[in-house]
């Protein structure tokens, strides 16, 4: 990523959180990552005064009391937080979900591969993507 912020990971998922992790220090992208397992935690974590905003959000969708989705909506209409770019990084092949992600502001929408080397792939085209962004 090209910058030292970190990276908020929104994800319930014990082993694809450690799944991103892994594929991050595997492509030495060396930004700290914070995982919040719901869109509540993801949203405690960005309203906390002490936390410094993260450069990307990487998002799943299907979580428990507040998914992707329903993140989305709350922090898309945050001026603060609207400006975060989010990638949607999901299990889920909806076309509703991508439409709903899309018209919720998100920069991409990435489908999780069962093949790490294919996950390592996509992670990175994110971060070659993120480095060569002119962020605002």
């Amino acid at each position: 990523m090209n910058s030292k912020k970190s990276i908020l990971l929104v994800e319930d998922d014990r082993v694809d959180a450690m799944t991103v992790k892994r594929a991050l220090k595997e492509i030495q992208v060396t930004n700290q990552v914070h995982v919040a397992v719901d869109g509540e935690k993801a949203l405690q974590f960005l309203k906390d005064p002490q936390q410094e905003q993260p450069c990307i959000i990487l998002l799943d969708l299907n979580m428990p009391k507040m998914n992707g989705i329903e993140f989305l909506k709350i922090t898309k209409k945050d001026a603060e937080l609207q400006k975060i770019p989010v990638i949607v990084l999901t299990t889920s092949k909806q076309d509703q979900d991508k439409v709903d992600s899309f018209c919720l502001g998100v920069a991409g929408y990435m489908v999780k591969p069962v093949d790490y080397q294919q996950f390592v792939k996509i992670m990175k085209t994110i971060d070659l993507y993120w480095t060569l962004s002119e962020l605002p």
